[in-house]
């Protein structure tokens, strides 16, 4: 499995940089965490207990945003950069039980340090680092720590099944940052789409292979429920017992 500790994560000038131009990076983030918090509404929220676990957790900005809307719930934050962790432990700092866990994906998949079962599991621009049987590793070890009924929800990068779709969804990414992104960061930002791939901490795999993986391991309701370009809101729930 990838060794996050040779990844640019690891280097907390990235993991700074990338948080202050993250809205920048990430076109429709902003309508990505409504439809985040509109999933959690109907299918989490009327579950009990309500254990939230978000892995490659960030700044904790995800999490912040489902605490707002439910502070009672028992949050586990996972990430391999110890500099993520600590801006996430300062964003959070207002609400009660948060747990911040630093581990790589190669660390749970070995020691598994996490509680035994969440009600919904998050990862948000995460996983796409890991090779395709890495992933799918990692969606057996999810299913496994879901509570009956419980969701996963993936907000990643995902490669088009055909070049044709890859150009056009790199012009929609430039376009995006054309339009919606001012002054000399437009100019930074406007090579972010023709590096994506060329970076080689990334591996994102289709769309279609990642259903079909979730599928097979027994996700129920699985589908694509948003998608921009390349980015890509997509998951499963555990079939209830």
């Amino acid at each position: 499995m990838s060794d996050f500790s040779k990844s640019r994560w690891s280097d907390n000038s990235y993991s700074q940089e990338y948080r202050e131009h993250a809205d920048g990076y990430i076109p429709e983030r902003r309508n990505l965490i409504g439809i985040t918090k509109s999933l959690y509404r109907h299918f989490v929220r009327g579950n009990q207990p309500r254990r939230i676990l978000d892995l490659g957790c960030g700044d904790g900005l995800m999490v912040e945003e489902l605490l707002k809307m439910d502070d009672s719930v028992d949050a586990t934050l996972v990430d391999g950069s110890h500099e993520m962790l600590q801006a996430a432990g300062i964003r959070l700092a207002r609400f009660e039980n948060v747990h911040r866990i630093q581990a790589s994906f190669q660390d749970l998949l070995v020691q598994d340090p996490l509680p035994k079962a969440f009600s919904f599991v998050l990862s948000s621009l995460a996983i796409h680092h890991l090779a395709m049987t890495e992933k799918e590793a990692m969606f057996e070890y999810i299913y496994r720590h879901l509570d009956s009924g419980g969701f996963f929800l993936i907000i990643d990068v995902v490669l088009a099944p055909t070049d044709d779709l890859e150009q056009w969804n790199m012009v929609l990414w430039r376009e995006w940052i054309d339009t919606y992104i001012a002054g000399s960061q437009k100019e930074a930002l406007l090579s972010v789409p023709r590096k994506y791939k060329e970076n080689l901490d990334n591996t994102p795999d289709s769309l279609m292979m990642q259903l079909q993986a979730l599928e097979k391991i027994g996700f129920r309701n699985v589908d694509c429920y948003y998608k921009y370009g390349v980015f890509a809101m997509f998951g499963g729930s555990k079939a209830e017992e």
